[in-house]
C-alpha cells in the first residue's frame, strides 16, 4: 500500500524525491520488519488478554514422566498475532501485484484457514488429540500443494521463467542437477507438506521453534534478495528470477512477526502460537523454498525441523508399524531429551545454538559452488 502511494506520489509530485526510498528492497525489508515488531509488541497484550477471557487457552498433553502443569491455561492460538504482524506489514511495504507477493498471500490465507480450524476443534473439544486428523491435514495440505504447483508450473500463470520452472537445485553445485518436467508437480507437492509438518512438530516448548523459523526466513530473505537481483544473482552464478527480491520484503516481515512473538513466548510462555502459528509459518516456508527454487536448503538450514519430523516418522512408521516397538521413548525428539533429565530452557537454548550454526552453514552455500 504504502509501495504503490509513494510510486505514485513520486512520479506525479517531484518535491517529494524522498520518496524513492521506497523503491529499494533493502529500505523496505528493514521496514517491514520494524513494523510487523512494532505490531507484535502493541498488540501483544490485547491479544493475549483476549485469548485468556475468552479461555482460548492450552490443553497440553500428559507424558508419564514429564510434568506439563505449568502450561495448563496458557492462551493458545497466538499465532493469530504473527499473522496480523505479516498481514499488515506485508500490506503497507510489499508491491501487491507482485506475483510472488500474491502467492505468499495463497499460503498465508490457506494455512491460517486450516490451522485455525484445528485449534478450534481441540477447544471444542477440550482435548489436544481431538483436533484435525492426520489424513485431513495431508488432504488440506496437498490441496494446497497441487494449486501453487499448478500455478508454479503453467507458463504465463507462473513468476518463474520456463527455462528453469522444472530444474532441480542443490546447495553447492552452480547447475541444475535435473530437469524434472512435471515430476516437479509431486515434489512440490512433497516439499511442502513435508516442511509444514515438520515445522509444527517442532512446536511444543517455550520459543523452541519461533526462534529456527526466523534463522530460516532470514536466510532465505538474503536468498531471496540474491536471485532477484541481476548483478549479484550473475556474480554468485546464481539463476535470475525477476521479481523474486519482492520476497526479501515477505521475509522481512515474518522476521519482524517472529522476533516479536518470541518476547511473550519466552520461557516461561505467556502465549504459544497454536497449529494456527506453526502450520501458517511451516506454510511459508515451504512455499518460498519453492518459489525460489531452494528446497534443498531446506535440509541444512532448517535442520532442526528436519530432525523433528524424522523422529516422529522412525518412531511411528519403522519402530511401532514394521518392528512394534518404540525407538525413542517418546517422539518428537525434543520430548525424549527431556524424558532424559534435560531441562527446557537448556534445551531450546542449545537447539537454536544449532539452528544458528545451521543457517551460517546454509549462508556459505552462497558462495561455495
Amino acid at each position: 500500500m504504502l509501495y504503490h502511494l509513494a510510486a505514485y506520489l513520486f512520479d506525479n509530485i517531484s518535491e517529494l524525491s524522498f520518496l524513492r526510498l521506497f523503491q529499494y528492497l533493502s529500505f523496505r525489508t528493514i521496514a517491514a520488519a520494524l513494523t510487523a515488531f512494532a505490531v507484535t509488541l502493541i498488540f501483544g497484550e490485547y491479544v493475549i488478554r483476549y485469548l485468556y477471557v475468552k479461555r482460548i487457552r492450552d490443553i497440553p498433553r500428559e507424558y508419564s514422566t514429564i510434568s506439563t502443569a505449568s502450561k495448563v491455561g496458557t492462551p493458545q492460538m497466538g499465532g493469530l498475532l504473527i499473522i496480523l504482524a505479516i498481514f499488515l506489514s506485508t500490506i503497507l511495504w510489499c508491491d501487491l501485484l507482485n506475483r510472488f507477493t500474491v502467492m505468499f498471500f495463497l499460503a498465508l490465507i490457506w494455512f491460517t484457514i486450516l490451522g485455525g480450524i484445528d485449534d478450534y476443534r481441540v477447544l471444542k473439544h477440550q482435548n489436544s488429540d481431538r483436533g484435525l486428523s492426520q489424513k485431513t491435514k495431508l488432504i488440506w495440505q496437498t490441496g494446497y500443494s497441487l494449486v501453487l504447483g499448478l500455478i508454479f508450473l503453467t507458463p504465463g500463470l507462473s513468476p518463474v521463467s520456463s527455462d528453469i520452472m522444472t530444474q532441480l537445485y542443490i546447495p553447492f553445485l552452480k547447475s541444475p542437477v535435473i530437469d524434472l518436467g512435471w515430476w516437479y508437480l509431486p515434489f512440490i507437492v512433497f516439499v511442502i507438506v513435508a516442511i509444514t509438518n515438520s515445522v509444527n512438530f517442532a512446536d511444543g516448548l517455550d520459543g523452541l521453534a519461533i526462534v529456527p523459523v526466523s534463522f530460516v526466513i532470514a536466510v532465505y530473505g538474503i536468498f531471496a534478495y540474491v536471485i532477484g537481483n541481476a548483478i549479484y544473482s550473475d556474480y554468485l552464478q546464481f539463476f535470475f528470477l525477476p521479481g523474486s527480491g519482492e520476497l526479501t520484503v515477505v521475509c522481512g516481515a515474518v522476521f519482524g512477526a517472529s522476533l516479536g512473538f518470541l518476547w511473550y513466548n519466552a520461557y516461561p510462555a505467556q502465549v504459544f502460537m497454536g497449529d494456527v502459528g506453526s502450520m501458517t509459518l511451516g506454510g511459508i516456508i515451504g512455499t518460498l523454498a519453492v518459489m525460489l527454487k531452494q528446497e534443498f536448503l531446506f535440509l541444512i538450514i532448517g535442520g532442526i525441523f528436519v530432525i523433528e519430523a524424522f523422529s516422529v516418522l522412525i518412531q511411528e512408521k519403522i519402530g511401532i508399524n514394521w518392528l512394534g516397538r518404540r525407538i525413542f521413548y517418546i517422539a518428537p525428539i525434543h520430548i525424549a531429551f527431556q524424558h532424559r533429565g534435560i531441562g527446557e530452557t537448556k534445551l531450546v537454548i542449545r537447539f537454536w545454538i544449532i539452528a544458528g550454526i545451521l543457517a551460517l552453514i546454509g549462508l556459505s552455500t552462497l558462495k561455495i559452488r
